[in-house]
């Protein structure tokens, strides 16, 4: 950030001389080629400015500190106030990291930023979306709110003065943007992008966001979908192209996307360092099998950022491990913990030991050690004597039971924990579990199971508290194991006999209790801890505190588990001292209680965490009368946490008034495995507090302590946590890797060693060893002694005077980019973001996750139901703007969640890993998010630069001298098939039809069928004929029409198309199949029938009455223009008329009828189909299915264009056999249709479209059974072919195929075709020759235009499927589209077309000026002596020579299409198919329905569909811009969320997303959500 605000004026910059000017352009060029990095650019430019700059120094120091920093998002800030009020209300209750010197210092860094603002597109929020939180939370309609990445768009040159004057500007732009309509997406600007350099690259990033307000509305209103509310998708459309972004669709977009690639100019100098790249990605010989399975992140990945030469290195020499003070022996210290007890209930037994508060504070039972004894010792008898019978006792001494008790009822827990030690069963107590699923309770469950668990103690209001069935029993909590329940209060225990005595022997290292911890990952263990350990706890505590006979502790400490069970139930009973527990619910109430118990009781010493001297410091006013001069000390528990260091501060400086001494103030750092580590001893009154550690959090985030001396925004303060524990031995380890030893100035992982620590994670042998075992060794490898140390989980280091610091936890730790950062500090610089108006301080979460080979910071924080969408876009704005100053760390998601939805542990903190785990799954539900991974993912490959290509020659030589042949392919040679002769007598199919109607007239050619199932029309020969030969009549007479005029045909799937069809053959015209509008969507379905119309220039439109009245109807008006339609003729009653003679061409040359189809880029296109050429389609069709007379298929697909017309309507009449015609929309009136069909004609052929084969797997998944019991069987079908015009879906087939083996469906049976607009039939499986082969492709050599062959299960592959067998007659040849020579075996290229079906040219091209005539007749540049014309698909696909044999006794070619090459994607100098992005999307949630992606400027811009309740639409946003990119290495810039049926999706089943991307921009997806990547 510093260097931009340093940028020299335009001014400045002419003024430099020209040999400087020449050197700043040359460093320009060496960081756009990737030959330096940004940090050497930076180096190399400010020593070239500095002779010309006046601030050099403030310029070096600036640049020193900012060196590490990641380019910081901007916020728009609406007039924020310079000063900061905080205002103490009552509800802002946990406020362990407040701290006003760091809130300055944050308050400081976004001061600096303030200068530079941009203004950001605000995430687009459809009003109710708005989730409704539990509780009476509930977040306020208001407009949404996100953040951009200014970085994003590379800056090259300095800012004009226009430029500075927009930027003064931008604040009201935003506040306009703020306030306009919520559900207007900010999608409706373009960015330039022209060349980025100079101002225009500045301009571009400025007016980003201005909207376009004269757009067009193009004729294809893809407002489908503004019936949101239904979750079908709408009748299959295709749309037209739309006249918004004429000339922007892929073709001609592609040049502008190549010279910026992703921002970065290509260039034609290549530096060495890319050409040594390119020699090794040359095409390797195959690896063998195990390479494939290698995660190759080494080469993908820009590398983890090298380190950094300036950064700080531990200078200091080896540490020594540090003592403590030798752990005393006093003569009368039990031999054992129980031996005290027993001592002082037999013998003080009137004494206090234990007194309980209510819910108001006030104490409601104190436990005497006389009590606690003889209760202890009736649950101990009855635990071993009275649960079984005699013979088989359901507990035995070493056994573990839960302790299962609620936090305000220290009484019972700490008798039957003491029953537990006499009876010598292990006690493990664990939280009461609230609900079936609580956060965290299955691993809960994991733990009781491993322990072997089966029986829980619990008091009987607790287990009348639990969860029940209805039939009251207690519900089977997830994950846990049977238990059985027992009772403990007194009633129920029987008394002792007097000769029965509890076994105490002396304490030994036999498992005395098992504390259980959770782990980062949210796994649960248990740390098991010895009765040797107990005591020696007690002991060491009782000698550093210096606790003695009948001092009163305040315990405000969960009193189960770590220093409040250590002190408040163990060393109080070891020195018969009295504790008074307050427990989490009364501190809720009334948050000064436990300093009311202090005052009242005259307590000596009293255990705390920061957030309850908070909590009493808010309350303070309450009551002003309360005296803290009894406390000794004042035992603050978290002094761990770098941030206890204010609270102690704050506190003090309160209650020092009420008597509070300074030197009682005692912090002391614990973990489940060591147990106390170090605590500050209770100080001499007036002796000199211990001084404080000012540390630089730069130097931390490297693992060294430095004293801060730069900028004092950037330091942490941390106060010691006093001295080694007596009789304890401690060092400091690397983090990571073996345990060495770590230097003095080093941070490391605190060590303990000593006889307090646990011994073991229960039944865990291999994460034990390398916790409780640990040899420290020295940098030379050798180990220190021989003693075993047990890892801590701290971080911190020992400082001088042999004092402990602690800077963090192994479990918060972050590392981003090979940096250290600590979850805790950045929770306490997100909140001293002035937070009281957005989020709850004490409900925030930051952790990490794994995304493309690095951690990335994820902050997640509850809404406050008041916070408007606005303060919550500043305040998320503004914390990372913090962060970015303060830690020089980019923060990759901030979340937002409404108030009380975060899981939270038993004492009312956040469940951290269950939060991560919830984002994981996109079960979090946020209600506001900003994403940043322009900022943060630092380590993308560079992008490819265009390199120039090998000639077409050298190639060719190249494939020759490596033996490979050249990727050409062929199917069966029609010349040498006999055809039978009365169809070779005939060139023209109405000759054919003619012929069959005199030779076998009442041979039916088609049957119709409805959605019951039933026949509703046939046609035999004659039958077809006489009514086309009234059609023809008609045209003739009511239309005045001449032979050769375009007639469209407007028909519902049907034989009435057919018959149309060849009454216009009869008459000389030329028919044009459209697909009538939808009734009720006229909006978006009639324009593009319009659009046929025109472009056909039609001279009539032959259609249904019904249809034609809706053609002229007041609905139609508002669509389309309906005065100006051609005449329209029905054909409902036609006279009984007939030509006196039918029409015959005069050369097989002329055309016979035009195909219309809109492509998935929104191209409508139209090709010319010679009488020849479907004759010869017919042919090749007939000879691959073996179709004749006797034969019966069933066709269930569009009959509007392409293969599926042809199969409709022409190949009955050529070949004879019966067509059985299923319409695809009476399927989704009945499902079983098809299927049903199928089984009763006993169908061997059936042809489909994907969206048939997509209806039948989702829509019957699960009604196979229903399937069997109707008598389905699919067993009579040899094929099953799926109509496409795209690579094959082989995941759909499968499901298909899967899903109906049980009805006897052959996996053999299913396969694709491929035809494209030039050949709508290259391919199509038929009956004989082998099955179709599958490969597995790299997806990263496909992106580079290559194809590697991997083996199943490698990572990053791509399953594909041959499309079926290349028809007779049909020859294809792999091309390089740019040289347009020929390509090796197994090499990717544009597949190109020779056969007598190709079609003759396009009739008229419909925006594009692409597609030329040389699409139908071109030729090879090199190695074709025969100049054979090839037709060019416009697709990428491969050929692969396999090991099979074809049906002519040779080796078999099998074709493989990649994907359409104007669909692709040009992104970072990669060729992306959408389909592979989208695949990877649709993965990721269950609510995705449906996912479409297209670029807009050079962003990948995703929109998925959500199936699901509209609370997970920002669930979404994170997964997606993960999954992508981690399988694709592309930072999505724009995530769409829409409702189900926004996709358009034509009646191939294919998307549309041109036209997607032109209702994005023209905003009318009427998004639920808009989140701006930036």
């Amino acid at each position: 950030m510093a260097e931009r605000g340093l940028e020299p004026s335009p001014a400045a910059v002419a003024a430099l001389p020209p040999e400087v000017r020449a050197q700043l352009a040359e460093l320009e060029l060496e960081l756009s080629e990737g030959d330096i990095t940004q940090k050497g650019y930076e180096k190399k430019r400010s020593k070239l400015l500095s002779p010309y700059s006046p601030q050099t120094q403030e310029t070096d120091s600036i640049g020193q500190k900012e060196r590490n920093q990641t380019p910081a998002p901007t916020a728009a800030q609406t007039s924020a106030p310079s000063k900061y009020h905080r205002s103490r209300s009552g509800g802002a209750r946990d406020e362990r990291y407040r701290s006003d010197i760091h809130t300055e210092a944050v308050q400081a860094a976004l001061a600096k930023h303030k200068e530079q603002k941009m203004a950001l597109p605000m995430p687009t929020k459809r009003r109710s979306t708005f989730v409704q939180s539990p509780a009476d939370a509930c977040t306020p309609p208001d407009t949404s709110s996100a953040s951009e990445d200014e970085g994003s768009l590379r800056r090259q040159a300095a800012l004009s003065a226009a430029l500075q004057q927009s930027l003064q500007n931008a604040e009201s732009w935003i506040n306009r943007s703020i306030q306009g309509s919520s559900t207007s997406s900010s999608a409706s600007s373009t960015l330039s992008h022209g060349e980025v350099k100079g101002t225009s690259g500045s301009l571009a990033d400025v007016f980003a966001n201005t909207r376009i307000e004269n757009v067009s509305a193009p004729p294809d209103v893809t407002a489908t979908t503004s019936s949101s509310s239904s979750s079908l998708r709408p009748a299959n459309i295709d749309l037209p192209p739309s006249g918004i972004v004429k000339g922007m669709h892929k073709g001609s977009n592609r040049s502008s996307l190549m010279d910026t690639a992703d921002g970065v100019p290509v260039n034609s100098r290549v530096s060495t360092k890319i050409q040594q790249l390119l020699n090794t990605l040359k095409r390797p010989k195959r690896p063998p099998l195990k390479e494939f399975f290698v995660d190759d992140s080494e080469e993908i990945v820009e590398g983890i950022p090298q380190p950094d030469p300036n950064q700080p290195k531990p200078e200091g020499r080896q540490m020594t491990p540090v003592k403590g003070e030798p752990l005393g022996v006093i003569c009368n210290w039990p031999p054992a913990l129980e031996s005290a007890l027993q001592r002082w209930g037999s013998t003080q037994a009137k004494c206090p030991c234990l007194t309980g508060l209510d819910v108001t504070g006030k104490p409601v039972y104190t436990l005497t050690y006389g009590k606690l004894w003889s209760r202890s010792l009736k649950l101990a008898y009855t635990l071993l004597n009275k649960l079984g019978t005699k013979n088989e006792p359901v507990l035995k001494p070493g056994d573990r039971v839960a302790l299962v008790y609620p936090n305000n009822d220290p009484v019972m827990f700490m008798v039957a924990f003491y029953g537990c030690l006499l009876a010598e069963v292990i006690p493990v107590p664990i939280e009461v579990p609230l609900t079936r699923k609580d956060a965290g309770g299955q691993q809960i469950g994991f733990l009781l199971g491993s322990c072997g668990i089966a029986l829980a103690l619990t008091s009987e209001i607790c287990l009348k508290g639990l969860p029940k069935t209805q039939n009251g029993e207690i519900v089977q909590f997830k994950g846990w194991p049977r238990l059985k329940w027992v009772v403990t209060d007194s009633k129920y225990l029987s008394k002792p006999p007097k000769d029965w005595q509890p076994h105490i022997s002396p304490a030994g290292t036999e498992p005395a209790y098992i504390e259980y911890k959770t782990s980062k990952e949210g796994s649960v263990m248990g740390v098991t801890v010895s009765r040797l350990a107990m005591l020696s706890q007690c002991q060491a505590l009782s000698q550093a505190c210096n606790y003695s006979e009948g001092e009163t502790v305040v315990n405000v400490l969960d009193f189960k588990k770590d220093a409040g069970l250590w002190h408040g139930m163990f060393a109080n009973v070891m020195n018969k001292m009295h504790t008074i527990s307050v427990p989490y619910s009364v501190m809720k109430t009334c948050p000064l209680s436990w300093v009311q118990r202090v005052h009242a009781h005259k307590a000596k010493v009293a255990l705390v965490k920061c957030r309850d001297l908070h909590w009493a410091m808010m309350a303070h006013r309450d009551q002003r009368d309360v005296s803290l001069s009894s406390l000794r000390m004042l035992i603050v528990t978290d002094g761990a946490n770098p941030w206890s260091v204010s609270s102690c501060d704050a506190f003090l400086s309160l209650f020092q008034s009420h008597g509070l001494k300074p030197e009682a103030i005692c912090p002391c750092a614990t973990s489940a495995e060591a147990m106390t580590v170090a605590i500050r001893r209770p100080g001499v009154p007036g002796a000199p507090l211990p001084g404080r550690a000012i540390l630089s959090m730069n130097g931390l985030s490297y693992g060294v302590i430095r004293v801060n001396t730069e900028d004092k925004n950037s330091a942490l303060t941390v106060q010691d946590v006093g001295h080694v524990m007596p009789g304890g031995m401690m060092c400091i380890v690397k983090p990571d890797g073996l345990p060495q030893l770590c230097r003095t100035d080093e941070i490391g992982e605190i060590c303990v060693s000593s006889r307090t620590g646990g011994m073991m994670y229960f039944g865990l042998a291999g994460v034990t060893k390398n916790t409780f075992e640990v040899i420290p060794v020295t940098s030379s490898g050798s180990p220190v002694g021989d003693v075993p140390f047990i890892r801590s989980g701290l971080l911190g280091f020992v400082g001088p005077g042999s004092l402990v610091f602690v800077v963090g936890k192994m479990d918060g730790l972050l590392m981003v980019s090979g940096r250290r950062h600590n979850a805790d500090d950045i929770v306490a610089t997100g909140l001293a973001v002035e937070s009281i108006k957005t989020v709850y301080r004490g409900r925030i979460a930051v952790f990490s996750v794994s995304v493309f080979y690095d951690e990335r910071i994820v902050v997640v924080a509850e809404q406050r139901p008041d916070a408007s969408e606005e303060d919550s876009f500043q305040w998320m704005s503004r914390v990372l703007q913090a962060i970015d100053s303060i830690h020089q760390v980019g923060v990759y998601c901030l979340a937002l969640v409404p108030a009380n939805t975060l899981p939270k542990t038993p004492l009312g903190g956040i469940h951290i890993s269950q939060t991560k785990q919830l984002f994981l799954e996109g079960s979090l539900h946020p209600c506001n998010i900003l994403m940043c991974p322009h900022t943060c993912v630092t380590n993308l490959p560079k992008p490819r630069q265009k390199q120039p290509g090998v000639g077409p020659a050298s190639v060719m030589v190249g494939n020759l001298v490596a033996g490979k042949r050249i990727a050409q392919a062929a199917g069966r040679d029609l010349g040498q098939i006999e055809e039978n002769d009365l169809v070779r007598k005939h060139q023209f199919l109405a000759e054919i039809l003619q012929w069959r109607a005199q030779a076998t007239p009442d041979h039916v050619l088609f049957m119709l069928l409805n959605a019951k199932g039933t026949t509703v029309c046939t046609a035999s020969c004659l039958q077809l004929h006489k009514r086309a030969e009234r059609i023809a009549s008609v045209l003739g007479d009511k239309g005045h029409l001449n032979a050769g005029d375009n007639v469209v045909l407007l028909y519902p799937p049907g034989i009435e198309l057919i018959a149309a069809f060849y009454g216009c053959l009869y008459a000389g015209c030329i028919p044009v199949t459209v697909r009538p509008p939808h009734a009720q969507n006229l909006t978006a379905t009639l324009p593009t029938v319009r659009m046929v119309v025109d472009v056909s220039k039609a001279a009539c439109v032959l259609t249904t009455q019904t249809l034609m009245r809706l053609l002229k109807s007041r609905e139609a008006a508002a669509a389309v223009d309906v005065k100006t339609w051609p005449a329209i003729i029905d054909t409902d009653d036609l006279p009984r008329k007939r030509l006196p003679q039918l029409y015959k061409p005069p050369t097989p040359e002329m055309l016979a009828y035009l195909d219309f189809s809109v492509s998935t880029t929104g191209m409508l296109t139209g090709v010319k189909m010679s009488h020849s050429a479907v004759n010869a389609l017919c042919r090749a069709i007939k000879l691959q299915c073996e179709l004749y007379s006797s034969r019966q298929i069933a066709i269930c697909l569009d009959p509007y264009c392409g293969l599926g017309f042809a199969l409709w309507c022409l190949c009955s009449v050529y070949s004879g056999h019966q067509s059985v015609l299923i319409p695809p929309m009476e399927l989704e009136n009945n499902l079983f249709l098809w299927l049903a069909t199928v089984n009763q004609y006993k169908i061997r052929d059936t042809f489909c479209s994907y969206s048939v084969m997509e209806l039948c797997t989702k829509g019957l998944g699960n009604q196979v059974e229903v399937l069997k019991t109707r008598g389905i069987n699919l067993s009579c079908i040899r094929t099953c072919v799926v109509v496409a015009e795209e690579r094959p879906r082989v995941s759909l087939q499968q499901s298909f195929s899967k899903l109906f083996k049980d009805i006897g469906l052959s996996p053999r049976a299913v396969s694709t075709t491929f035809g494209s607009r030039v050949n709508v039939a290259i391919c199509l499986q038929g009956t004989s020759g082998p099955d179709p082969t599958t490969v597995y492709v790299d997806l990263k050599s496909l992106r580079h235009d290559r194809v590697r062959l991997v083996e199943r299960g490698a990572p990053q592959s791509l399953l594909l499927s041959e499309s079926g067998k290349i028809l007779p007659g049909v020859k294809v040849v792999i091309v390089n589209p740019e040289t347009k020579g020929p390509v090796g075996d197994s090499h990717l290229g544009e597949i190109w077309v020779n056969s007598p079906h190709t079609a003759s040219g396009y009739y008229t091209i419909y925006d594009s000026e692409t597609l030329q005539a040389d699409h139908f007749n071109t030729r090879l540049s090199f190695g074709d002596a025969a100049q054979t014309l090839w037709a060019r698909t416009g697709y990428l696909g491969f050929v692969r020579r396999t090991e099979l044999t074809a049906a002519t006794g040779e080796r078999h070619d099998a074709l493989y299409v990649v994907g359409a090459l104007d669909e692709t994607l040009e992104l970072r100098g990669l060729r992306y198919h959408p389909i592979d992005i989208e695949t990877s999307v649709s993965r990721v949630h269950r609510s995705i329905a449906e996912c479409a992606v297209f670029t807009w400027t050079n962003l990948l811009v995703v929109v998925v569909e959500l199936c699901g309740s509209e609370q997970e639409a920002l669930d979404l946003v994170p997964l997606v811009t993960n999954v992508v990119l981690e399988e694709h290495y592309l930072i999505v810039g724009v995530v769409v969320v829409v409702d189900p049926g926004v996709v358009p999706i034509n009646s191939r089943g294919e998307k549309q997303r041109m036209h997607l991307r032109d209702s994005f921009l023209a905003d009318q997806l009427d998004p639920i959500y808009v989140a701006y990547n930036m």
